[in-house]
Parts: structure tokens; sequence; C-alpha cells
């Protein structure tokens, strides 16, 4: 049987799971956990905002986001963190805001 025309394809030209998997790990092992912390907070801040939006509102929601924010702070570098202290900040105030609407 013949290799397929592009090594590390699969049928149809899709990458072949496992080299891709291989690919995956060998970035994850590149990663540090201070970065992956400060993107996880920007997309927990994201989160608690929507849930604070008249359309889509679930005050529940972004109190629990709030609340992460404030126990993955201390964990991170510095510089993110005074910048996540300040979004919990913004984001406490708007939720305020948005809690005293009726």
């Amino acid at each position: 049987m013949s290799e397929s025309p592009a090594e590390g394809t699969g049928a149809e030209g899709s990458p072949d799971p496992e080299q891709v998997a291989e690919q995956f790990v060998a970035q994850l092992m590149q990663a540090k956990v201070s970065d992956l912390l400060v993107e996880t907070c920007s997309m927990i801040a994201s989160l608690g905002y929507a849930k604070l939006a008249p359309e889509t509102r679930d005050l529940e929601q972004a109190q629990l986001a709030v609340e992460a924010l404030r126990a993955l702070a201390p964990l991170l570098p510095e510089e993110p963190a005074r910048g996540i202290r300040q979004v919990v900040a913004n984001l406490q105030l708007a939720f305020a805001d948005a809690a005293s609407e009726p």
C-alpha cells in the first residue's frame, strides 16, 4: 500500500490526529500557567460583562465571575494582577448598576 500524497495527512487531506496531538502537547509544554491564568481571567471578565447586558442578564453568573476573578488575581504576576483588580472593581460597579435596574 502506498502513502497518501501529503504525508502527515489522512484521507481527504485532513491532518493526522496523532500528529496534531503531538503538536498540541509540544505547544502545551512551552506554555506558562501564569499566561493561561491571565487568558482565563480575560475570558471570565468578558463573560461577566456579557451577563450584565439586559438581553443576557444573569446576575448570579456575573457575581460568580467577580468572585472567580477576585480569587485568581493574587495568583497572577503583579502587572496583570493589577489590571484584573481594576476589572473586578469596574465589573462590581457595573453589577451594582445592573442590580438596581427594574
